[in-house]
């Protein structure tokens, strides 16, 4: 059984309001879609991202 990942934008701190969420095959496809996401929704650089914020997302990433 193959199993899909998401990432709910509302479950990151701060982002409660947003519908944002991604589904997708592979942890590396929903790490892609976050990343858009935070460009087109939220105006915010995905590289500007430190070590510390990569970790906590990667708890929000569930499967799905």
């Amino acid at each position: 059984m193959n199993t899909a990942y998401s990432y709910a934008c509302k479950d990151c701190e701060g982002m409660e309001a947003c519908p944002g969420k991604v589904v997708a095959a592979t942890k590396d496809e929903v790490w892609k879609l976050m990343e858009l996401h935070t460009v087109v929704a939220h105006g915010e650089d995905p590289s500007s991202w430190d070590a510390d914020t990569r970790e906590y997302l990667e708890t929000l990433i569930k499967p799905a």
